[in-house]
């Protein structure tokens, strides 16, 4: 990060930032078990047995 020059000071009304806090493991579910693939993941939706794009 980067620093002030000696010369410069903050302004006296200003407070410390507060500490920036650790993160935080993220528990997922498990994703369930589907017969059709994910569009989001492949791109393309199913419509009636056919793949189409938006």
């Amino acid at each position: 990060m980067g620093k002030r020059p000696p010369h410069v000071k903050a302004p006296e009304y200003l407070s410390k930032s507060p500490p920036v806090p650790e993160p935080k493991d993220v528990v997922r579910e498990p994703e369930p078990d589907t017969e059709r693939p994910d569009p989001v993941r492949y791109g393309d939706w199913e419509l009636k047995g056919v793949a189409i794009d938006f």
